[in-house]
């Protein structure tokens, strides 16, 4: 593994530790390295996991077009997923937790069986799933006032902060590319979207994720969860902010920001 990427996720750990991001990671690196970022995402990732940390799954970024514009690229990307970024459906993120939080609505699924192949397909994925839930996922970047590219965001983990997960049901009771979100801070709307925002569908994004992990030797297994990907822009997050997703036939769930006056 070379010096740069070494280089890159030291910043980026140490970012995530001191909580005082770092410059973007870009210029490290060949431009428009993206298989050198995912080194960098891959080796962090190791680290965590030799730390204790539990690996449960796996997001998707970059599922809307427009943001695929914004960053120059034409395919999704990923992250990892922890034990220790679960927060309960309603529960308080501590002030302090998150560098630069936002806050986007999203489908998550559990799945009961591996999607080891390499050539995986919307139907597999449906087959695969145990559960559905809706969800929010709170993004966060260690590079300093989101100044990102493709490479930055790729290597800082796909943006990955934390995410919040409803009640589950049975993938039978709902058709993910049909649904519609609103996602409230507080009584006020600030996001909304439907499921064919989602690369056209999220099982569209999920079968692409387990394709492109099978290839890398990495294929996502049975109780993996999986967020899908954004179904409408992402909100900024201030400290007391109350945020809401109500996703049709999958229900709501919510998550609060603690004030700065409530850390310990």
């Amino acid at each position: 593994m070379s010096t740069a990427v070494h280089k890159a996720a030291d910043l980026l750990a140490t970012a995530a530790a001191t909580g005082t991001p770092c410059p973007p990671v870009r210029d490290l690196f060949t431009d428009g390295d993206i298989d050198a970022a995912y080194g960098v995402q891959r080796l962090n990732t190791e680290r965590l996991v030799a730390a204790g940390h539990r690996l449960v799954g796996r997001k998707i970024g970059l599922t809307s077009p427009a943001v695929q514009r914004q960053l120059g690229v034409d395919q999704p990307d990923f992250g990892a997923l922890f034990d220790t970024m679960a927060v309960a459906h309603d529960g308080v993120v501590p002030a302090g937790r998150l560098l630069q939080p936002k806050v986007e609505a999203e489908v998550a699924l559990v799945l009961g069986a591996d999607l080891a192949g390499s050539d995986c397909t919307p139907a597999d994925v449906r087959a695969a799933t145990a559960t559905v839930s809706p969800a929010l996922e709170i993004v966060d970047s260690r590079i300093a006032g989101w100044d990102i590219t493709i490479v930055d965001t790729v290597a800082d983990n796909a943006s990955s902060g934390l995410f919040v997960l409803g009640d589950a049901l049975s993938l039978g009771d709902v058709e993910p590319a049909d649904v519609g979100m609103q996602l409230y801070r507080g009584a006020e709307l600030v996001s909304q979207g439907t499921g064919r925002d989602c690369l056209g569908d999220p099982l569209n994004a999920a079968a692409w994720l387990a394709s492109t992990l099978a290839r890398r030797g990495e294929p996502l297994r049975a109780g993996d969860v999986v967020l899908t990907g954004a179904l409408g822009p992402m909100v900024p997050v201030v400290p007391g902010d109350v945020f809401t997703a109500v996703i049709s036939g999958l229900g709501s769930v919510r998550v609060s920001f603690a004030l700065e006056s409530d850390a310990s």
